[in-house]
C-alpha cells in the first residue's frame, strides 16, 4: 500500500463515499503498522462535487484531458506572439471544447449515480479554463485528484482583433486604397471596442459568479472545516476509548499468561508426582508378590512340618506303647 494508490482509489469515488473508504484506508495502513502512511491518507480531503467531476472526467476522457493540455499551450503560445487570426481560431475552438466537456463531466456524474447541478458545472468549466491558461493547473488538473475546483488567472480573456500588418482588404479580398480605408478602420475599431465592451461584461460576469462562488465555498469550507473538527474529536475520543480497551485487554492478557504459567507448573508437579507414585506403585507390587511367594514357601513348609510332627507324635506315641509292653513282660510275677 502507498499513498499515491490510495490517492488514485479515492479521488475516483463519489464524495459520499470518499470519508468511509479513506477512514479504511487508514486503518489498514494502521493495522500494517504504518502509522505515518495512515496519518498521510487520514489527511486527504474530501473534493467537492464539481472536483469529482473534473476528476471523473479526466479519467474517463484521457484523451480529451490531453486535447485541453495541447489547446492551452497553443493559446498561450498565440497570446504570446499577438497572433489575432490564431486566438480568434483558438477562441472558438476554446468555447467549444469547455462547453462540450463540462456536458460530458455532467453526463458522467448523472451515470455514476451522483449528478451535479449548474453551479457545479460552471465550476467545471472555470477549471478548464484554468487548465489552458496555466500549465501548471493543467498538471495539477490532469492528475485526477482535485480537492476543489481551480480558478483561471485574471488577464487571460481571449483577444478578438489582431494586428494589421498589410494593407486592409475587402471581403472579396481586393485591396483598400483612399478614403475607404478610414470607414474600414472605424469600422474595425467600433467592432472591437463592441467586443471590448462584450468582453468587460462577461468578465464582470465570470467575476461575480467567482465571488459567488467564492463565498459559496467559503461557506462550505467552514461547514467542512466544522465538521472536520468534530469528526476529529470524535476520532481521538474513539482512540483514547480505544486505547483505554487495549490496555485492559492487555492487563487481561497478561493475568491469564501469569494463571497459564501456574497452571502449567501445577501441571508439571502433578505429572512429576505420578511419575513417582506409579514408580512407587510398581515396587509396592514387585514387594506384593515377593511377599505372596514368601507366604506359599511359608505354607509349604508349614504343612511339612505339620506332617512332620504328627508323624513324630504318632511314632513317639508308638514307642511309648511299646515301651510299656516291654516293661510289663519284664517285670517278674508276683508272688
Amino acid at each position: 500500500m502507498d499513498l499515491d494508490a490510495v490517492a488514485d482509489e479515492l479521488y475516483a469515488l463519489p464524495p459520499a463515499d470518499f470519508t468511509a473508504a479513506r477512514d479504511e484506508r487508514a486503518k489498514d495502513a494502521r493495522t500494517a503498522g504504518d502509522r505515518k502512511l495512515a496519518e498521510r491518507i487520514r489527511r486527504l480531503r474530501r473534493p467537492t462535487k464539481a472536483a469529482w467531476a473534473s476528476n471523473l472526467l479526466v479519467r474517463r476522457q484521457p484523451d480529451e484531458a490531453e486535447q485541453v493540455l495541447r489547446l492551452g499551450e497553443a493559446l498561450r503560445q498565440a497570446h504570446q506572439d499577438l497572433d489575432g487570426g490564431q486566438l480568434r481560431k483558438l477562441a472558438t475552438q476554446q468555447r467549444q471544447v469547455i462547453a462540450a466537456l463540462a456536458r460530458e463531466a455532467r453526463d458522467l456524474t448523472t451515470r455514476a449515480g451522483q449528478p451535479i447541478g449548474e453551479g457545479a458545472q460552471r465550476e467545471v468549466e472555470e477549471t478548464l479554463r484554468a487548465a489552458l491558461a496555466d500549465p501548471d493547473a493543467g498538471q495539477q488538473w490532469v492528475r485526477g485528484r482535485l480537492t476543489k475546483p481551480l480558478t483561471a488567472p485574471t488577464g487571460f480573456a481571449l483577444v478578438a482583433g489582431a494586428t494589421r500588418s498589410a494593407p486592409p482588404t475587402s471581403r472579396r479580398g481586393e485591396r483598400v486604397s483612399g478614403g475607404r480605408v478610414a470607414d474600414l478602420d472605424a469600422a474595425r475599431s467600433r467592432r472591437r471596442e463592441r467586443q471590448e465592451q462584450e468582453q468587460r461584461r462577461e468578465q464582470q460576469e465570470q467575476e461575480r459568479r467567482r465571488e459567488q462562488e467564492e463565498r459559496e465555498r467559503r461557506r462550505a469550507q467552514q461547514e467542512k472545516r466544522r465538521e472536520q473538527r468534530e469528526r476529529q474529536a470524535r476520532a481521538h475520543q474513539e482512540a483514547e476509548d480505544a486505547e483505554r480497551h487495549l490496555r485492559a485487554r492487555e492487563a487481561e492478557l497478561s493475568a491469564a499468561e501469569d494463571e497459564q504459567d501456574r497452571a502449567d507448573q501445577r501441571k508439571h508437579q502433578a505429572r512429576q508426582r505420578l511419575a513417582d507414585l506409579r514408580k512407587q506403585l510398581k515396587e509396592a507390587e514387585s514387594e506384593q508378590r515377593e511377599a505372596d511367594d514368601a507366604v506359599r514357601e511359608a505354607r509349604t513348609r508349614v504343612r511339612k512340618a505339620d506332617r512332620a510332627v504328627r508323624e513324630a507324635r504318632r511314632r513317639a506315641t508308638d514307642a511309648a506303647a511299646q515301651a510299656e509292653q516291654l516293661a510289663d513282660q519284664a517285670e517278674p510275677p508276683t508272688v
